[in-house]
């Protein structure tokens, strides 16, 4: 029998970490250069002063930030109580800092270059001895230790070293736990036996028994033959579609259109195009990607994004068909994207080849 005990552990053990009600929100000075934070009834709790380099929306329990001292730049982790840790010591990536996930939230220690965790309270959770680490996920962390860095151009890359899933408390769950951006890790499960799930995959615990966790793109697949591709209705495509669909066409802007009308209008499209994947000659493939968000920027789509306005694509991937044309000779795509929800995956955005969405 499958065991989701670890799922609601972690849960709990979290949550007093990001259980935070009185949630901060950011707000600007007169000329928009700085940031301050106001709590839900106005009251301003930190006059701005800090840079744009702070990317936090909203304050939970702890966040990166910068501000000018004495004609320099200072950046630090601050919490919610006022607490000032890791001067100096943020992780950056992509140009922003991390933001807290779960209340946890990645820093670099300088002097060797390794990286580490904090919890909400400002304490050390994960010490800085690995390479690298991505953020915590249902308790969770995948880490690499004992790796090279690597420059190419403008951007670095690692080499060697081994990765290992860990809990919260840096404890090893799963060696040659190799990175996978497609598993869904709310979605574990604990057994003696693997899994036969055909859409999650197992990984061998160190305790001898099994981690299994959705993925995304075995899921996507198996709901698109099942759930879509096996009835092209208007009315099922309409059950499968968020409540507005984007859109491009020449020379215009992203265009939102409520579903009831862009599928009246396209149907004919969309069902001709999606009865073409069940053709094995059509020339198409899957990919996954996070919800942009200077696209998608009304508060309908805010679920899906963290504090800092990011993606949060390991919850909320977007799955984009791409289909290459028949005509090798014409380089224009027909891409149709589906984002996943806690109501299973959704139609949210259109871009044909031919320009003829309306």
């Amino acid at each position: 029998m499958k065991n989701a005990v670890f799922l609601f552990l972690s849960l709990i053990i979290n949550l007093g970490a990001f259980a935070q009600e009185d949630i901060w929100m950011s707000f600007p000075n007169k000329d928009t250069t700085l940031v301050g934070f106001k709590d839900k009834n106005g009251i301003v709790k930190i006059e701005p002063k800090f840079s744009g380099f702070t990317t936090a929306r909203k304050f939970e329990n702890i966040i990166a930030v910068t501000e000018e001292k004495n004609g320099k730049w200072e950046s630090y982790y601050l919490t919610k109580s006022g607490k000032i840790i890791g001067r100096d010591s943020l992780y950056v990536f992509d140009n922003g800092p991390d933001c807290e996930n779960e209340g946890f939230i990645r820093f670099t220690d300088r002097k060797t270059d390794k990286m580490g965790m904090f919890d909400g309270d400002g304490k050390i959770i994960i010490p800085a001895i690995y390479s690298n680490l991505t953020k915590a996920r249902n308790g969770m962390i995948i880490v690499l230790k004992d790796a090279e860095k690597k420059q190419d151009g403008e951007h670095f890359f690692w080499t060697g070293g081994k990765e290992f899933l860990v809990d919260i408390h840096n404890k090893i769950l799963v060696e040659n736990f190799a990175y996978n951006d497609e598993l869904d890790f709310y979605s574990v499960e604990k057994s003696k036996e693997p899994s036969k799930d055909p859409i999650r995959d197992n990984f061998l615990a160190v305790d001898g028994e099994y981690y299994s966790f959705v993925n995304f793109d075995k899921e996507f697949k198996a709901w698109l033959k099942k759930n879509l591709l096996s009835d092209l209705s208007k009315k099922n495509l309409l059950k499968h579609s968020f409540d507005k669909i984007t859109y491009t066409k020449p020379l215009e802007d992203w265009i939102y259109k409520p579903k009831e009308k862009f599928i009246s209008n396209n149907y004919l499209y969309l069902k001709l195009k999606l009865e073409e994947l069940k053709n094995p000659k059509t020339d198409y493939f899957i990919t996954t990607d996070g919800l942009n968000p200077f696209i998608f920027e009304s508060p309908e789509y805010n679920v899906y994004f963290n504090n800092c306005n990011e993606s949060k694509d390991w919850l909320y991937p977007v799955k984009s068909i791409i289909v290459n044309p028949k005509n090798k000779a014409d380089f224009k795509q027909d891409h149709i994207q589906f984002l996943r929800t806690e109501n299973g995956y959704k139609l949210i955005s259109i871009s044909s080849a031919k320009d003829n969405l309306n």
